[in-house]
């Protein structure tokens, strides 16, 4: 599967923004999904991850409340509604695929991933 994460941009703390990726190939729907950030000089870390049915969720303690993970199998695509964004959001925004087994929250559980989406929250 073939990645391609987009939405980033500039915004103001307090403000939201929606990141989408799309993938490429027909299995789609079998894929667990995850979206990962990475922040200059930073490891990347898990934000969010979605089953492949959508049924199950997880989030980063950072993010829960204000970030909402979802996925739409009919497009494709995989999308992060981010809410109440801080300047500690602040990082480069990847997705992540890998073949349903069970919820993966590990970066080394992720296999697929996406060119990365910059998102920069201003003070």
């Amino acid at each position: 599967v073939q990645l391609q994460a987009s939405g980033g941009g500039l915004v103001q703390a307090g403000g939201s923004l929606r990141l989408s990726c799309a993938a490429s190939g027909r299995t789609f729907s079998r894929y667990d999904m995850a979206w990962f950030r990475q922040a200059p000089g930073k490891e990347r870390k898990l934000v969010a991850a979605i089953s492949w049915s959508g049924g199950s969720t997880y989030y980063a303690d950072s993010v829960k409340g204000r970030f909402t993970i979802s996925r739409d199998n009919a497009k494709n695509t995989m999308y992060l509604q981010m809410n109440s964004l801080k300047p500690e959001d602040t990082a480069v925004y990847y997705c992540a695929a890998e073949p349903g087994q069970g919820l993966g929250v590990r970066i080394y559980e992720y296999h697929n991933w996406g060119q990365g989406t910059l998102v920069t929250v201003s003070s």
